[in-house]
């Protein structure tokens, strides 16, 4: 919305003010679950296996400005990314070309040719027990500042462990109670009820996991989530697993890759997957329906070969994974590059000749929207003609860089407008702007067709907010102080739009489950929350 400016916010606050909203922020968030486990003091990392203790997220203390049409537009392409993104994780064929170890970005990116690997050598065995794929999705969006408007552009598209819902609900809920009891100190007109909207993420993704553990059809099942260990982002779990046996009456089970290479076994001849806890004599081994996997997205959750072969053993199974080995590969950066090339997008969403299914639905309308939410991005080993049109219009590089790839030195020359991203979820791994040209002196020519550059999204300059540490407010340094907890610090926001798809064959039963904001200061480059770069907030729409 043109008419709000950006650079007014947020409202100023006496100090008084803010302490009062610091003081309903964190009790509120403390008294509703709004929770982390505290950083380990172990020197190995590790924590007790039963918590003592527990500190709010990291907050924002007002809501982050968003306009009201780009949030709207946001979640109403999300049915579409839903059903692409599913279309996508059924082309075998265009996965293994984009993602494979023998032609993909696999070659250069030992994780993702590791993955595609093992799933290669299940379909070679001819093991497709379940037809059937769950996705959590999660549509990353920042605002990025056209001239004298505003434009919706993806991040990214996540369709692996895509956390901090339930916790981001909490997070709207906080700000809702914050207005409902203080109005804000009526600090800005903006800040009313019908500019908060409700956000119901947890029953939604919830209910992805039932339908994914009605659709297995055996009763007395469970899900089973696959977590990391030494997990302090777990109360975003449990609030999953709450909702799960209170409103659809099923039970979870938690176990780590390490838990699973014990208690994880396969019926030969009906390929049922059940767990066995030795610790739990009395019950007998539990059945699974459906995994959700909140771990196994990054090499560091495979500290040797045998938590692959447990990964792979899970894919082998009955159970409805969420997601699928060929799912989680369709999230990759590379993906994400390869539908902005021409053509590609409209063949995933064209139903031509039923190729999806007779029932399902041509979406080939929408690719123009879906579209304008792309930056411009490209692979470092491209050589296309578009590519090597553009170095014509900008300075020649030294005599040196005539036998690099058309891609890799564009990016050199464009770098202070860019972003360079491997095949990695979680945060923490792109390489920003001026530090482009030495990361790509140093980048081995192999390893070039692992990473895509993407233009950088210019978010509104001059918006600020306050954010809350979660650091215990009780510590020797800041003694619970607001001007040590609180920092006023200009800030991007993103948005995240969460949606849930169960398909397999053509069909997808897919909906938009609800959104997430993260609020992080300019000076931080990545966005993610567990990754310690960013705070939990939500919107007031503008």
């Amino acid at each position: 919305m043109a008419s709000f400016n950006f650079s007014t916010w947020p409202p100023q606050l006496t100090p008084e003010q803010l302490e009062a909203l610091t003081f309903a922020a964190t009790t509120y968030a403390l008294s509703h679950g709004l929770l982390y486990l505290p950083p380990s003091q172990s020197p190995s990392n590790t924590r007790p296996r039963i918590p003592t203790d527990a500190i709010h997220a990291p907050i924002s203390l007002i809501p982050a400005p968003f306009p009201r049409a780009q949030f709207q537009a946001a979640r109403g392409l999300q049915s579409i990314y839903n059903v692409l993104y599913a279309r996508i994780a059924m082309d075998t064929q265009f996965l293994d070309t984009v993602m494979g170890a023998e032609e993909g970005v696999g070659k250069a990116d030992e994780f993702t040719g590791t993955l595609w690997r093992g799933w290669k050598r299940i379909r070679e065995q001819g093991v497709l027990a379940q037809p059937l794929h769950l996705g959590l999705f999660r549509s990353d969006y920042l605002l990025h500042a056209v001239e004298d408007r505003l434009a919706l552009k993806q991040v990214e598209f996540n369709t692996i462990s895509s956390s901090f819902g339930p916790l981001s609900e909490r997070a709207a809920s906080m700000h809702r109670h914050i207005l409902a009891s203080t109005s804000y100190f009526s600090a800005s007109p903006h800040l009313t009820a019908d500019n908060f909207p409700e956000n119901n993420t947890t029953s939604g993704l919830a209910e992805g996991l039932a339908k994914a553990h009605e659709a297995y059809g055996v009763r007395g099942a469970r899900i089973l989530f696959v977590v990391q260990p030494n997990e302090r982002n777990v109360f975003d779990q449990r609030w999953l697993e709450y909702e799960l046996l209170e409103k659809h009456q099923i039970h979870v089970v938690r176990q780590t890759l390490a838990d699973l290479a014990a208690s994880a076994s396969i019926d030969p001849s009906t390929h049922a997957l059940t767990i066995t806890i030795p610790s739990l004599t009395n019950i007998s081994p539990y059945e699974i329906s459906t995994i959700y996997f909140r771990a196994s997205y990054t090499p560091s959750d495979f500290p040797s070969p045998s938590y692959y072969d447990t990964r792979f053993l899970l894919e082998r199974s009955r159970a409805i994974k969420c997601p699928s080995l060929p799912l989680q590969l369709a999230g990759g950066k590379k993906v994400q590059e390869a539908l902005t090339r021409p053509g590609v997008l409209e063949r995933f969403l064209s139903n031509e000749g039923a190729k999806w299914g007779t029932r399902a639905l041509d979406l080939t309308a929408y690719a123009a929207d879906i579209r304008a939410t792309w930056m411009g991005m490209w692979a470092l080993d491209s050589e296309d003609a578009d590519i090597a049109a553009a170095l014509d219009h900008l300075p020649a590089l030294g005599q040196g860089q005539r036998h690099v790839p058309s891609g890799t030195r564009l990016a050199r020359l464009k770098a202070p407008s860019l972003v360079l991203k491997p095949q990695r979820e979680g945060g923490g791994n792109n390489v920003y702007r001026e530090a482009i040209p030495a990361f790509l002196d140093a980048l081995p020519a192999e390893e070039r067709e692992a990473w895509i550059a993407m233009e950088m999204i210019e978010t509104p300059r001059g918006v600020s907010g306050y954010l809350v540490r979660a650091s215990p407010s009780s510590s020797d340094t800041d003694n619970g102080s607001t001007e040590k907890k609180v920092i006023r610090t200009e800030v991007i926001s993103e948005l995240g739009i969460f949606g849930y798809a169960l398909f397999g064959e053509g069909e997808v039963l897919e909906k938009g489950v609800g959104w997430l904001v993260r609020t992080k200061g300019t000076e931080s480059n990545e966005g993610g929350v567990a990754a310690g770069f960013s705070v939990l907030d939500s919107v007031v729409l503008v």
